[in-house]
């Protein structure tokens, strides 16, 4: 697992928060001038900043958040990764059953750092925006967007959102050029309301999302829609696409992803992971119709080996790289480079009657 938040020793600890790429020569940022015993040192100005770091990790070329009060620097985008996400806040206005990041009721604005991040990205970088629930500061983030792609038209983005704030009047700003480089992901967990209502905790959401991926249509958003399986979903999933291929042929991919044990999930496993090895039924065939009808299909967070070879072609590396790990069984796998691998804090392949070695 690759370390995000690293300790930190400041000269000044009483200055404030701001937002930098490190590196090894002068770029109007902190430079590196001294590297020992897990330490780097870098040097802005007066400013000292002594870095700790893993065994042979380094924040040369990262953009990061330095909080010297806090003794601490975070990696908000790291050089040459696929996988950076700016967490935009905790909030959130619902209270899915399976939440990987409980919700918190305080928030803290950092829309300033996030624009100074974006805007020292690497070229052609697709950052996401996640949550808790971004929208709930929509004209922040519409305001993220159009300041940064103006500034960085190379770089796009990739915003999580339950989808509950898009409303009509919207859709204008939404048609502008800047959202052409967004892809939003929005969840659905069935086709109906008493269910994905249950699964996220919020009475009325279903109509609510539907009325929102009407608007986004509407606009031309690029939607990714995402599915997770749970117990309480799984063998509805032929129904849900059907129901997707028929109301939703706009969206550009239906993402069905596995059960990540963390947060409210890890607690209630035995609750809601199911093991789609067991009985590939439901899955093949959401899969199989969702394509007969043009619908593009990405399996997420499911290892290689727990699937027919028949949906293996659907399958993406989708784990972040910072938190994806492989247990001891699959060493020697001839698909481990291509396999999504499992979480850190759950690499187990014990939960799936089918898996192991290929």
């Amino acid at each position: 697992m690759i370390a995000l938040n690293l300790p930190a020793v400041f000269s000044h600890p009483d200055i404030e928060p701001f937002v930098a790429r490190f590196s090894r020569e002068a770029d109007d940022g902190p430079v590196l001038v001294g590297e020992f015993f897990g330490q780097e040192m870098y040097q802005e100005g007066d400013l000292t900043i002594q870095v700790s770091l893993p065994p042979g990790d380094t924040i040369v070329g990262d953009v990061v958040f330095v909080d010297p009060s806090a003794g601490r620097v975070s990696r908000w985008i790291r050089n040459g990764s696929p996988h950076n996400t700016l967490l935009i806040t905790e909030q959130c206005d619902q209270l899915c059953i399976m939440c990987s990041q409980p919700p918190k009721k305080t928030h803290k604005d950092l829309f300033e750092h996030f624009l100074a991040a974006c805007l020292l990205a690497p070229e052609n970088m697709v950052v996401g925006l996640s949550g808790g629930e971004p929208l709930l500061h929509k004209a922040q983030i519409f305001d993220l967007v159009e300041q940064v792609i103006a500034e960085r038209p190379d770089l796009s983005f990739h915003i999580l959102t339950n989808a509950q704030h898009i409303d009509r009047a919207d859709i204008d700003r939404l048609r502008g050029n800047a959202f052409r480089r967004v892809l939003w992901g929005v969840p659905l967990y069935a086709p109906n309301a008493d269910l994905h209502d249950l699964i996220v905790g919020k009475a009325g959401a279903y109509d609510r999302l539907l009325r929102s991926l009407g608007f986004m249509g509407e606009a031309g958003l690029a939607i990714e829609l995402r599915t997770v399986m749970l117990r309480q979903n799984y063998d509805r999933l032929p129904d849900l696409s059907r129901w997707v291929s028929a109301r939703l042929p706009f969206i550009s991919v239906w993402a069905i992803m596995q059960l990540e044990r963390a947060g409210f999930a890890r607690t209630r496993w035995g609750d809601q992971f199911v093991d789609h090895s067991a009985d590939q039924r439901p899955l093949v065939e959401a899969v199989a119709f969702a394509r007969s009808r043009g619908v593009d299909v990405a399996l997420y967070n499911v290892p290689h080996c727990t699937v027919t070879p028949r949906l293996r072609g659907f399958l993406h590396n989708s784990i972040s790289d910072w938190k994806k790990v492989f247990p001891k069984g699959c060493d020697g796998c001839l698909a481990k480079s291509a396999c999504s691998g499992f979480f850190e804090w759950h690499a187990d392949l014990s939960d799936y009657v089918k898996g192991g070695r290929l």
